[in-house]
Parts: structure tokens; C-alpha cells; sequence
């Protein structure tokens, strides 16, 4: 599955959870657990819980996903 076939929801932080998970809560109402993507890792940047991310959810399993942006 290419990059473009990727969905994008937006949502906050709830938990960081342990291996580098986060649980986000996305606005639409459904909770995803995502992890950082290779870009975000390479250049050390930092998710705390209360951040509002964006995140790439595959279309067969929305309930997993990678964090892509994080927002002020």
C-alpha cells in the first residue's frame, strides 16, 4: 500500500503508551493507537499527551496508524 492510499483524521494525544505507541483520540470520535513516523523519528521530534497530531490510518484497519504531523 502506497503512502497515497493512507486516510489522514486529526485528533489529541491522550496517552503515551509504552514501545513508542500514543493513543490518540481523533475527532470523528474513534480512538487510534499510532506510533511516530520514520520522518518525525529522524529529526527528534517530540509528541506529548495534549498535542494535536495528525495521523495516516490504513483503510483496512483503522485503529492503527502513524503519526505524520504534529500541530502547535
Amino acid at each position: 500500500m502506497s503512502r497515497g492510499d493512507l486516510l489522514e483524521m486529526e485528533g489529541t494525544v491522550v496517552d503515551a503508551l509504552g514501545g513508542g505507541f500514543y493513543a490518540i483520540k481523533c475527532d470523528v470520535g474513534s480512538t487510534v493507537r499510532a506510533q511516530l513516523s520514520g520522518r518525525m523519528r529522524r529529526f527528534h521530534i517530540r509528541v506529548l499527551p495534549g498535542d494535536r497530531v495528525r495521523v495516516a490510518v490504513s483503510p483496512y484497519d483503522p485503529t492503527h496508524g502513524l503519526i505524520v504531523f504534529r500541530g502547535k
